[in-house]
C-alpha cells in the first residue's frame, strides 16, 4: 500500500507494500500491537514476537525471512544501538536487510536523535521489552547483517544473541553516522551500560575487560 504514504519517507520496500498506514501515512510495522483498536507504536505484540521467533519472520513486515520455503534463511538484519552492539544482544527480532534500511531512514524516533520515548499513558497490561532496556534515544542506529542469532531465555522473556557481523551500517537522522556521532553515542551510553557492576572484584575486572574488548571491535566497524 503506497497511496497515502506520508510524504518525504524512502521509497517503500515492495515486502512492505501489504502493510497498512496510520493516519499519519506511516506503514504500521508487522510487531505492533493495537489497543482499542488504533496501532501503538510503542507496543510491541507479544504473540507476534513469539511467531517471528518460531516462523522466523520479518520483525518490520511480517514475511519469512527465507527466500524459498524448506531453504535455508537468508541473513538476518537487526536495527541495534551502539550499547546492545558491545554485548551483541537485542530483544527484537531479524528484519529483512531492505525493510531494516527503511525502518532506520523513516521512524521518528530513530532519526530525531532528541525524540525521547513516551512512556506516559502506555496501556492497561503493557509489557516492557525483555532484558534491562536503557530508556534513552542513542542517536545512532546501526543495521547488523549476520548469518546466526540464538534465543534464550531470561528472567521476563527472551534475548537473542546475535552473532559476527557480515556488514555493519550506521545511521543518524536516517543518514550515515559519522564516527563523531557515533564515538558521542559510545560515550554517552556507557555509563549506563556499566551502572551496575558486580559486587565481586574479580567480577566486576573480567566485565571492564570484556567491554573493552568488544569496544574494540565494534570501532573497527566504524566509518574511518
Amino acid at each position: 500500500m503506497t497511496a497515502g504514504l506520508r510524504a518525504g519517507l524512502p521509497p517503500l520496500p515492495d515486502r512492505m507494500r501489504r502493510l497498512p498506514l496510520d493516519g499519519r501515512g506511516y506503514p504500521i510495522p508487522f510487531f505492533v500491537d493495537y489497543v482499542d483498536g488504533v496501532p501503538d507504536f510503542r507496543v510491541m505484540d507479544g504473540r507476534k514476537l513469539a511467531r517471528a521467533i518460531k516462523e522466523k519472520l520479518c520483525w518490520l513486515c511480517g514475511q519469512p525471512l527465507a527466500r524459498i520455503a524448506g531453504r535455508r534463511p537468508e541473513s538476518g538484519t537487526f536495527v541495534i544501538g551502539p550499547m546492545c552492539a558491545l554485548n551483541r544482544t537485542t530483544a527484537e527480532p531479524p528484519c529483512h536487510r531492505e525493510c531494516a534500511l527503511f525502518g532506520v531512514q523513516a521512524c521518528p524516533f530513530l532519526t530525531r536523535p532528541h525524540a525521547a520515548r513516551r512512556t506516559a499513558n502506555m496501556p492497561e497490561g503493557w509489557v516492557p521489552a525483555s532484558g534491562e532496556m536503557l530508556l534513552r534515544n542513542p542517536g545512532v542506529s546501526l543495521v547488523w547483517v549476520t548469518r546466526s542469532w540464538e534465543w534464550y531465555p531470561v528472567d521476563n522473556g527472551v534475548l537473542c544473541e546475535v552473532g559476527p557481523p557480515s556488514e555493519a551500517l550506521w545511521f543518524a537522522e536516517g543518514r550515515t553516522a559519522t564516527r563523531d556521532e557515533i564515538e558521542r553515542s559510545i560515550e554517552t551510553g556507557l555509563p549506563l551500560l556499566l551502572a551496575d557492576p558486580p559486587d565481586d572484584p574479580k567480577e566486576r575486572e573480567e566485565g571492564l575487560a570484556f567491554i573493552a574488548e568488544r569496544l574494540s571491535e565494534v570501532r573497527a566497524l566504524m566509518p574511518a
